[in-house]
């Protein structure tokens, strides 16, 4: 099946635009092994991007897999793991939602603040819940919420590692940048 004129020419003006903007790639220096200052280097990590797209269709079973596991095993937890439990439920949600999101924005638009704020979630706030659900035996882990939760886990560990490279590049070019108008 064959797409429309008018949407296949969209789509390739999106991807020749968006996707593959010559008008991005860097002008390189081989006398001094610098940039010049008008360098519009990919800076993006497709590691980071990769890990992010896969984590924003995961995200949906977890939610719906913790959600079914906390219905089940409700009845059979103390009162205060049973509020302990929903506070973290809907903590991570609210927090996973607005870590890809800047994750999303600072890596692809290239935004320092945005991907210096969803590192920050991750290790500050989401790592930590997530070891707390995946390692407190009191609060009766089952077997599925022990497997979402290991990928859950993985995730938030790629990204963070492979958000602290691409926020390090971003934040060392921007410097360079930085350094190299003022001679301008």
């Amino acid at each position: 099946m064959d797409l429309p004129d008018a949407i296949r020419k969209r789509l390739e003006d999106f991807s020749r635009n968006v996707l593959f903007d010559q008008s991005r790639s860097g002008t390189f220096s081989k006398d001094n092994g610098a940039f010049s200052p008008h360098d519009k280097r990919i800076l993006s990590s497709l590691q980071l991007q990769m890990s992010l797209y896969f984590n924003m269709w995961f995200f949906p079973w977890w939610w719906i897999s913790e959600t079914a596991m906390l219905q089940l095993k409700y009845p059979a937890l103390p009162d205060y793991y049973k509020f302990i439990l929903v506070t973290v439920l809907l903590l991570m949600t609210l927090i996973e939602v607005i870590r890809l999101y800047l994750g999303y924005s600072g890596n692809l638009q290239e935004k320092v603040p945005e991907l210096a704020g969803f590192w920050l979630l991750s290790i500050l706030l989401q790592f930590p819940l997530i070891l707390f659900q995946l390692f407190n035996e009191a609060i009766l882990i089952q077997p599925l919420e022990r497997a979402v939760h290991i990928v859950l886990c993985i995730f938030i560990l790629t990204q963070a590692l492979t958000g602290f490279v691409a926020l390090r590049d971003m934040v060392r070019h921007t410097e360079s940048q930085f350094h190299l108008r003022q001679f301008d």
